[in-house]
């Protein structure tokens, strides 16, 4: 048995190390260094927040006790990440476009900007997750025992702290890394990098604790045939056939709402999340995080069973297992993932929680108790904000103790957490209508989570206090005022069933029930019609917050509620921003209802939707028309709206077909004209070689005399002619050919220099010829790229070429030069000729296209170019013609580079 003393140290010790890892990432964040705390895994490490002690240990637990049914609580989040991904992409669309800040922020700012439902969604929170803190407590502790042994509690600096007492121990020191990591600043939107990288570590602590058991179990139990075959002999049964029944089917269903209803997921999958496109990650990353985390859970269970003496503790067989071979180090270290496991629910959810708390109560009573434009005056708003977010966290907890303290006789941890889930489970249809149904209204939003809210405090939190309490444990068996269709397990009469089941069916019907027929019988407010369109067209008008404050206010009242709210620097730079779009500065800024849109949601970041809606209207004066009477005034041109809405699909419809027409036809126009230019070009090209050729064939046919000096000039004549035209046909049927995909080459690794070395040698002797000098300047060692070398040396050839014969400088020269970047191979041809006139080189690439400048004769048929990009194309390159301000001209080729070797050579 190890120490106690040994086990306390270790684990404050790893607190000291999640402080580090906390300190150092809130550091680069604030430098804006640290991309990595930004990345997608370390965004998906954190969502595994929501493996707390219940999966770590009483997953273990609930499989010895009632088998397979363990597999509910991991599969649950697997089939809303793979499955409703989308649901989470509109979730933190909306939160990014909305500041939102937590659960009950959302459903204030889809419903109205209610601070009377933001309240109740928090009040629900706080009494729904306290059993869940009180898990984490009751796990932490029981684990001590386990490992340490309950004996050496009266031992040493621990004597006199029992159970409860280290529980407040646990619960104080979380409260204190909660404090100073989780509250540094104001804005709920500045993500807590350092916090989120904590978790994510501990993620990682908690999943390798997990499968070092497991690993273990099976090693010592002689593999997993040998572990089940032993079970078997020894009578444990872990099959049922009533596994997968209704209390299966909704236990999937609580742990897959818990993912965006419980207070800390919806931080961390939501509030925390920096980048949108971090959910494609997660879809697939945290569904085989949590096949990880459940791989060993059976074999440890079944091995637990069969080797631990009758009456050992199941949800401590992680602990226990490794300690009953000796394995102490083992041990030690699966303590402290369930010890990750429990610190770093409590850490995050008190931050959740502790927002909710800060912006939907402690701001509306200071809005409420100062009178006037004062709330906007009154200094001290982001002192107050973090002060009473630090104590609120002390509250959180204090709860969480509470529950733990009433509830301690308590073995299992599951059903303690199943509690939590299904009080949580409160807010799913209310946020399913404020994501997909326009017409959901906030009053029967208010009493569907109210309704929902009491049914399972009846019937499932109620219940929980029956061990500590007689009296309760009376009214629970008998009904209050002895009405026996009131008991928790047998509402209005329905009995037989689970009393998860139970409480799960009535608490979710009857919050539906109340949601869907409050919202056909209320009318809707325009606030609430304004944000309703925003949230379900979330995609649609993405980026356009609402304008519907249309009041007037001076520039320095706003900027003194931002001051006083999102600090000076912000605020500065929040107005300094809106000054430039005007083209004034901030002081004399005169707000738009746009920017007073924009700067109340700025403010909501901070204090929530419906505060800082509270805030501005404080500041923001009233024009002539009121907000109802403009959307009366809309809601009156509605009807007509809705009744053109299917004339205009159909409108729209048949313009586009009509536009498709004419695009069509405009194409077929443009390629009927492009055919005619085209055999112009080439019967123009043709005809001028067959002219020739026919000219001098008629002069000999008549034989007038001709010497045979003469006669020989003729025939060389012809035969130059032919090869002309022998030429011309072949680049004609070359470039279609290659513009309809016709020919076909492998391109394969070559030695692009090598290439460009071939055809400067081919080239050399015309420069010769001509006078010209080939200057083969700075050069790549080597550069392999893919390609058909025969093919590059005529791109090569031809442009080299070019630079030799259209060169009428002094001294005429044509430089080569060629070098690799980024994974590029570049060749560069240049000149210092003529070069290309301005107006000629959105040209200097079309067919038959010669150019017009000075220079050689353009005895060429223009098609050298045309080609040469054509083939370019078709190795993955690029050939352009370079700007040189005038000096000569520039043809740059470019091909991706597959292997490099970098040097310098001299040409």
């Amino acid at each position: 048995m190890l120490s106690a003393d040994l086990v306390i140290a270790t684990a404050i010790g790893y607190v000291g190390l999640l402080f580090l890892i906390a300190y150092f990432g809130d550091r680069q964040s604030r430098k804006g260094a640290g991309g990595f705390l930004r990345s997608p895994f370390v965004y998906t490490l954190s969502i595994s927040v929501y493996c707390t002690s219940w999966t770590f240990y009483g997953a273990v637990g609930s499989a010895a006790r009632n088998g397979l049914e363990f597999l509910a609580i991991y599969l649950g989040p697997t089939v809303f990440f793979v499955g409703w991904w989308f649901m989470l992409r509109r979730l933190v669309r909306i939160s990014h476009d909305q500041r939102i800040t937590s659960v009950a922020d959302l459903l204030s700012s889809r419903f109205g900007k209610s601070s009377r439902l933001a309240v109740l969604v928090t009040v629900i929170a706080l009494i729904a997750i306290a059993p869940y803190i009180a898990l984490q407590l009751k796990a932490v502790t029981s684990s001590i025992q386990a490992i340490a042994g309950a004996s050496e509690f009266s031992q040493g600096r621990l004597r006199g702290i029992d159970e409860a007492g280290l529980a407040l121990a646990v619960a104080a020191g979380m409260a204190v890394f909660t404090i100073l990591f989780g509250t540094r600043n104001v804005d709920a939107k500045e993500q807590h990098h350092g916090v989120v990288a904590a978790i994510a570590f501990e993620a990682i602590v908690k999943l390798t604790a997990l499968v070092a058991v497991g690993i273990f179990v099976v090693y010592v139990g002689g593999g997993l045939e040998s572990i089940f075959s032993n079970a078997e002999q020894a009578g444990v049964e872990i099959y049922s056939a009533n596994t997968f029944d209704s209390r299966w089917f909704v236990m999937n269903l609580l742990a897959f709402s818990a993912i965006i209803c419980l207070p800390r997921q919806f931080q961390i999958t939501v509030v925390e999340n920096s980048d949108e496109n971090h959910l494609r990650t997660a879809a697939w990353a945290f569904p085989l995080y949590m096949l990880a985390m459940s791989l060993f859970i059976l074999p440890i269970a079944i091995y637990g069973l069969t080797a631990m003496p009758a009456g050992a503790n199941p949800d401590m067989f992680v602990l226990t297992l490794p300690l009953s071979e000796g394995h102490e180090g083992l041990a030690l270290f699966a303590f402290i993932g369930g010890f990750s496991s429990a610190t770093s629910m409590i850490i995050v959810e008190s931050i959740a929680l502790s927002i909710m708390v800060s912006n939907h109560i402690v701001m509306p009573i200071v809005l409420r108790w100062v009178p006037g434009e004062g709330a906007a005056d009154g200094r001290g708003v982001s002192r107050l904000l973090l002060n009473s977010r630090r104590f609120s966290i002390i509250l959180i907890l204090g709860l969480g103790f509470l529950y733990f303290y009433l509830t301690r006789d308590s073995d299992a941890l599951a059903p303690i957490g199943l509690i939590s889930f299904c009080g949580v489970a409160q807010f799913l249809p209310s946020i399913l209508a404020a994501l997909f149904w326009r017409e959901a209204s906030i009053r029967a939003a208010t009493a569907a989570v109210a309704v929902g809210f009491i049914v399972w405090a009846w019937s499932s939190f109620m219940p929980s206090f029956q061990s500590s309490s007689p009296a309760v444990a009376a009214i629970m068996a008998e009904g209050p005022w002895g009405l026996w269709w009131l008991r928790p397990e047998a509402l209005f009469g329905l009995d037989g069933l689970d009393p998860l089941v139970h409480a799960v069916f009535w608490s979710l019907f009857l919050n539906s029930a109340t949601l869907a027929i409050g919202s056909l019988m209320t009318n809707q407010s325009a606030l609430e019609r304004i944000q309703a369109n925003l949230f379900v067209n979330v995609f649609a008008s993405a980026g356009r917050g609402p304008t519907f404050m249309r009041g007037s206010a001076a520039a320095n009242d706003l900027f003194f509620v931002a001051q006083r709210v999102l600090g000076d620097e912000r605020a500065i730079s929040i107005f300094e921003t809106e000054a430039k779009e005007q083209g004034r500065t901030w002081q004399s800024l005169e707000p738009s209802p746009t920017f007073i849109s924009r700067l109340e949601r700025e403010l909501a970041g901070s204090i929530g939707a419906a505060s800082a809606h509270v805030m501005l209207s404080k500041v923001v004066s009233g024009g002539s028309v009121s907000l109802e009477e403009v959307m009366q005034m809309a809601d009156e041109t509605q009807q007509a709206i809705e009744y053109s809405q299917e004339l205009e699909r159909t409108s729209a419809e048949l313009r586009s077909t009509a536009n498709q027409l004419a695009v069509a036809n405009r194409q077929l126009r443009e390629v009927d004209q492009q055919k005619d230019e085209f055999l112009s070009q080439v019967s123009h090209e043709v005809r001028t070689p067959m002219t020739a050729i026919r000219a001098f064939s008629e002069i000999l046919l008549d034989n007038n005399g001709l010497d045979t000096d003469d006669k020989g000039r003729f025939i060389s004549t012809i035969h130059k002619e032919s090869l002309r035209l022998t030429t011309l046909l072949d680049e004609i049927l070359d470039l279609s050919a290659l513009e309809r995909g016709e020919r076909n080459w492998e391109n394969r690794p070559i030695d692009g220099e090598a290439v460009l070395e071939q055809a400067i040698e081919v080239c050399s002797a015309l420069a010769r010829q001509r006078g010209v000098g080939i200057v083969s300047a700075g050069r790549a060692g080597a550069a392999i790229v893919a390609a058909d070398p025969d093919r590059l040396s005529q791109v090569l050839i031809n442009l080299i070429s070019n630079g030799v014969k259209y060169n009428i400088a002094a001294k005429p020269l044509v430089s080569v030069t060629s070098h690799t970047s980024e994974r590029t191979y570049v060749i560069e041809v240049s000149d210092n000729g003529p070069g290309v006139a301005e107006a000629e080189r959105n040209k200097i690439f079309d067919k038959f296209y010669r150019g017009e400048g000075v220079g050689a004769s353009r005895t060429g048929a223009g098609l050298g170019l045309a080609i040469s990009r054509e083939i370019m194309l078709r190795m993955n390159g690029q050939l352009e013609l370079v700007a040189t301000g005038g000096q000569g001209a520039c043809f740059r080729i470019t091909l991706p580079v597959l292997e490099t070797h970098t040097a310098t050579r001299a040409g």
